[in-house]
């Protein structure tokens, strides 16, 4: 239950090159760079419940390892796709619904961080979150 707690974004790294691949336009780009992002992770089981706290939003997504579900970015794009945990590493493994390309995701506890990497389209980026 590593993940269990309430995570604040600290930084990133290409991430503005990430959602540019991801079709994203520049104010948009801009203005989730310094979104403030905060995630709630309570895990119980293979079912997780996240919560996601923005400038922009707030949602509650509601997940079992190993099965799909259907996800909004904040920009609107839709996803489909499921998480798997392998060893201390959850494992998202999405598809675009408007493009069917796939967007690979990982979060993994390194010391005192959640670090979440991207992969789409050959472009990675990383978010590094500090515990509140």
């Amino acid at each position: 239950m590593a993940f269990n707690g309430t995570w604040k974004v600290d930084r990133s790294e290409n991430y503005e090159k990430f959602m540019e691949q991801m079709g994203i336009n520049m104010v948009k780009r801009k203005l989730a760079a310094h979104d403030s992002l905060k995630v709630t992770i309570e895990q119980t089981g293979d079912k997780f419940l996240l919560k996601e706290s923005s400038t922009f939003r707030t949602l509650e997504i509601n997940f079992t390892l190993g099965v799909n579900f259907d996800y909004s970015l904040a920009d609107g794009t839709e996803l489909h796709g499921s998480w798997t945990l392998e060893g201390e590493t959850l494992n998202g493994k999405f598809a675009r619904k408007d493009n069917g390309k796939e967007l690979l995701t990982t979060r993994n506890i390194s010391g005192d961080e959640l670090v979440q990497s991207y992969d789409y389209d050959g472009v990675q980026a990383k978010r590094i979150f500090k515990r509140c």
